[in-house]
């Protein structure tokens, strides 16, 4: 009885350690969350801390306000691109989609796509934000 306890424990404070680390951006992913959990809950907490960290860690940072300005501000093309597949952060765009990089900030691209403005990492093409 006393493993389920500590267990339980050792996951509730995995997933809230986690979730704080990844929001800061200083120790991020299954690393992160494997020493969250040994500090919180031993060995139990850093097997249960490296996973939740590991799925933690792969969030997306949002892009730097000046990207998303630059990009709100362009034209919008004269011919738009629609595609089947809904538009969601984290999954990447369709090849048939042409992304345009962001001149000061290599990092990120945008497109416009089924009436929105999406802003994506151009070396995978994932979605990063969707303007709405």
């Amino acid at each position: 009885m006393n493993t389920k306890v500590i267990v339980s424990a050792a996951a509730a404070f995995g997933l809230l350690a986690g979730s704080a680390f990844a929001q800061s951006s200083t120790v991020t992913g299954a690393a992160g969350g494997a020493v969250t959990g040994a500090v919180v809950g031993g060995p139990v907490g850093a097997a249960v801390g490296g996973v939740t960290g590991a799925i933690v860690g792969t969030a997306i940072d949002p892009p730097p306000q000046k990207v998303v300005t630059y990009v709100e501000e362009q034209p919008m093309p004269s011919r738009e691109t629609v595609v089947q597949d809904r538009i969601v952060v984290g999954q990447p765009l369709p090849e048939t989609v042409v992304v345009t990089p962001v001149p000061d900030n290599p990092t990120y691209a945008y497109a416009y796509v089924n009436h929105e403005r999406v802003i994506v990492q151009p070396k995978t093409r994932k979605v990063v934000k969707i303007l709405e």
